[in-house]
C-alpha cells in the first residue's frame, strides 16, 4: 500500500538525505517510522529552494520520496489571503499525488494538510488524519472546525487520531477517534540512559522549546534569583529560538541573572537530547496551546525531574511521579518546586527513576506499532498488510 503525506512542514534540500531533503523537529523521525508500515511513502510538502544546515535532520525511511511544493507566503491573515493563489499554483501537484496513492495522511491543524484531507475525501481514498494541536482546548474557529470535522468523519475508511492521552476517549461524539502521542525517541535512546550523576551544588536547569511568550521561559528566568539565593552556582540553559528570545535576554539582564543564563539558540534533536542528558532538571511552565510536547518526553527519558503546568497532556505524563505540576505560573512557586527537588537527593532519585520508566512507553517503535494496529483495524486491511509484509515489502507483523 502506497501512502502520501500532505503536510505544511517546511523542508530544505539536503544532499546527505536519501530523499534529497531534510527538515527539523520530530517530523523526520516520525516519517521514517511511519514509512515502515507501507510499501512506499511520498511526502508532499513545501520546500525552500536553499539548504538549511543547522538544526535539521535528513528525511529518510522505507522508500520515501519528496514532492516539493512552493512555500506559502506570509503569516496570519496575509497567509490566508495569499493561500488561494498558492493553491492555484500547487493544487494540481497535490491532486495528482493523492490520486496516485492508496492512502492519504493529513497532519492537521494546517492549511496544506487540510487540502490533502479534502482531496482524499473527494477521490475516496483511505484517509488517516492525525490532529497534532491541542485537541481538548481548541482556541480558534479553525481549530474548532478541524475537531468538528474529524468527529463527523471518523470511521471506516477515515481513520482519525488525536494527539494527546488520558483515561477517557478523545471524543464523546465519535468513539472511532483514538489518542496517539508524539515522540522523536527510539527504544535504543531511552534504554541507553544510565543512572544520573548529579552535582547538586551546581545544578543545570534547562528549558528547551520555541521561545514564545506563552511557553513560560520568562517565568523560569524571573524565578532564578530565588533559586540562586539557595543554590548560587545553579545555571539556566535556554535552548530554542523564537520571536520572544531577545525579550528573554532583556528580562535576564533586568533581573541581574544574565551571567547565570546560557542562550543556546536553535538545536537539532540530537543536540537537545545531549543537552538534556548533561542537565539536572527541566522546567516548562507553559500556558500555550500544547498538543503533545515531545520535549517533555525527551526530558523524562534523560531522567530529569520535570516542573511544568497543567496544560494538555502534561498532567498525564507526570502522573507516575516524574515531575511536579504547578498550580500557577508564579515564579516563586516554580522556584520553591525546583529548590525542593534539588535539596532532597532521595526525592530527586525517585523522581528520576519514575521519569525514565514513563518515557519507555513513548518510543517511536511503540508509536509506529500503535498506528499500524489502528489503521489495520480501521481499514480492514490486516490480512493484506500481513501478506505484503511476508514478501518483505513492509515490516512483517
Amino acid at each position: 500500500m502506497k501512502l502520501v503525506v500532505v503536510s505544511h512542514k517546511v523542508c530544505w534540500p539536503s544532499p546527505d538525505a536519501t530523499s534529497g531533503f531534510s527538515t527539523d523537529g520530530g517530523f523526520p523521525f516520525q516519517m521514517q517510522y511511519l514509512s515502515e508500515i507501507f510499501t512506499g511513502t511520498t511526502l508532499v510538502v513545501p520546500c525552500e529552494p536553499e539548504s538549511k544546515t543547522s538544526g535539521v535532520t535528513p528525511l529518510s525511511g522505507n522508500n520515501i520520496t519528496v514532492v516539493p511544493l512552493s512555500v506559502p507566503s506570509g503569516r496570519g491573515m496575509r497567509r490566508k489571503l495569499s493561500f488561494f493563489w498558492w493553491l492555484f499554483e500547487n493544487g494540481r501537484l497535490i491532486w495528482r499525488s493523492v490520486k496516485n496513492a492508496d492512502a492519504v495522511h493529513a497532519p492537521i491543524p494546517g492549511d496544506v494538510g487540510t487540502i490533502g484531507l479534502l482531496f482524499a475525501l473527494i477521490l475516496r481514498k483511505r484517509l488517516f488524519v492525525r490532529h497534532c494541536g491541542n485537541w481538548l482546548k481548541p482556541r480558534t474557529v479553525a481549530e474548532r472546525c478541524w475537531k468538528f470535522g474529524m468527529e463527523m468523519l471518523a470511521g471506516k475508511r477515515n481513520a482519525m487520531l488525536a494527539t494527546g492521552g488520558g483515561s477517557t476517549s478523545p471524543s464523546d461524539r465519535n468513539p472511532n477517534i483514538e489518542w496517539i502521542y508524539s515522540t522523536s525517541l527510539t527504544e535504543a535512546q531511552v534504554s541507553s540512559v544510565r543512572e544520573r550523576i548529579t552535582d547538586f551544588e551546581k545544578p543545570r536547569i534547562v528549558v528547551a522549546c520555541r521561545q514564545e511568550k506563552l511557553k513560560g521561559t520568562d517565568i523560569v528566568i524571573r524565578a532564578l534569583p530565588q533559586i540562586l539565593d539557595v543554590l548560587p552556582d545553579a545555571e539556566l540553559i535556554v535552548a530554542g529560538d523564537g520571536s520572544y528570545l531577545d525579550q528573554l535576554k532583556s528580562i535576564a539582564k533586568d533581573f541581574g541573572v544574565l551571567e547565570s543564563v546560557t542562550f543556546c539558540g536553535k538545536l537539532s534533536q540530537k543536540e537537545v537530547v545531549d543537552l538534556l542528558r548533561s542537565s539536572d532538571m527541566f522546567c516548562f511552565p507553559t500556558s500555550a496551546s500544547e498538543g503533545f510536547p515531545k520535549v517533555v518526553i525527551e526530558a523524562l527519558a534523560a531522567g530529569l525531574p520535570v516542573v511544568s503546568t497543567r496544560v494538555s497532556v502534561i498532567p498525564h505524563l507526570l502522573a507516575s511521579g516524574g515531575g511536579v505540576l504547578l498550580e500557577s505560573r508564579d515564579p516563586k512557586e516554580l522556584a520553591d518546586a525546583v529548590i525542593g527537588i534539588l535539596l532532597d537527593r532521595e526525592k530527586y532519585a525517585v523522581m528520576s527513576r519514575y521519569a525514565k520508566e514513563t518515557a519507555r512507553d513513548f518510543t517511536l517503535e511503540n508509536w509506529r506499532d500503535r498506528i499500524e494496529t489502528f489503521l489495520q483495524r480501521s481499514w480492514g486491511d490486516e490480512h493484506a498488510l500481513r501478506e505484503i509484509g511476508n514478501k518483505g515489502l513492509v515490516r512483517p507483523l
